[in-house]
């Protein structure tokens, strides 16, 4: 089996693909990205911390680990090149970095997936591995949409469409057809947080639940990164939105915690449905 190298940004993405491999006994290595990865939670694995813009020892030390296969996994904020410490592997890319950063996230991160291909690394996505956490068709949990929530779902996915062949985000909360907004650089729980400080009269409450989260893939987006994910953070502030539930694209959309997602969802009396992108 081949040995998997996690290259870990924030959240519970790298800790649960570590518990993955262990689990199926596949052999892996951890690179901690530096004041992103949650270090406490990978400490019972072991793992190696690399600032952000060491390419090189990251490609050093997945070699010494003898990894053939690299996924990366976990949030990232979009860096500043100008105050950002770069090793010499990566001042080679900066050219690369500075100009695919103004096409938008899906171009820088294509850079970085060409650069680790051409050392020798096959690139795999989050869900390659983690397959039980890919959400599927259907609804999770004991809510069901209503016909007015399923026209804001088909609306959300052509908004995002439209947005997403500009590189734009891979939300959108859509309330009665009205765009109440669309994820950009703040990600997704930042979105909502912008949405509960909307009037009431534009979305929903907990007494009266109204409007959807939307969350899919961007047009042509690599799989292998950046796959959108939801998880129990996620309905807790769409909860606070007003908002009457989550749609995802099934097969493209990462759920994590999926009891505790059912249970905040139910508890909220909020719907959580997988929808298939050919919708």
């Amino acid at each position: 089996m081949q040995k998997l190298g996690i290259i870990a940004g924030g959240g519970r993405l790298p800790v649960l693909l570590a518990e993955a491999c262990r689990g199926m006994n596949r052999p892996f290595f951890v690179i901690a990205i530096e004041g992103f990865a949650s270090e406490q939670d990978l400490s019972e694995f072991g793992y190696e911390t690399v600032p952000l813009g060491h390419l090189g020892r990251s490609i050093e030390l997945l070699r010494k680990h003898n990894c053939t296969d690299i996924v990366m996994a976990g949030y990232l904020s979009r860096p500043n090149f100008r105050t950002l410490k770069l090793d010499k592997r990566a001042v080679k890319l900066l050219p690369k970095f500075v100009s695919s950063a103004r096409k938008g996230d899906n171009s820088l991160l294509a850079v970085l997936v060409q650069a680790f291909e051409e050392e020798g690394f096959s690139v795999c996505g989050a869900d390659d591995v983690l397959t039980d956490l890919v959400m599927p068709v259907g609804i999770l949990g004991s809510v069901t949409p209503t016909d007015e929530d399923e026209q804001d779902i088909r609306r959300a996915i052509d908004v995002i469409t439209a947005l997403g062949s500009l590189d734009i985000g891979q939300g959108a909360v859509i309330c009665h057809q009205l765009v109440l907004a669309v994820e950009a650089v703040e990600g997704t729980d930042a979105m909502l947080v912008r949405c509960a400080q909307l009037p009431e009269s534009l979305r929903g409450c907990p007494n009266r639940r109204r409007g959807i989260l939307a969350k899919m893939p961007k047009p042509g987006q690599d799989r292998r990164v950046d796959l959108p994910t939801i998880g129990v953070a996620t309905v807790e502030n769409a909860a606070a939105a007003g908002l009457a539930g989550i749609a995802a694209a099934a097969g493209s959309v990462l759920v994590i915690n999926r009891a505790g997602v059912i249970k905040a969802a139910d508890d909220n009396g909020m719907f959580v449905k997988g929808f298939a992108l050919d919708v």
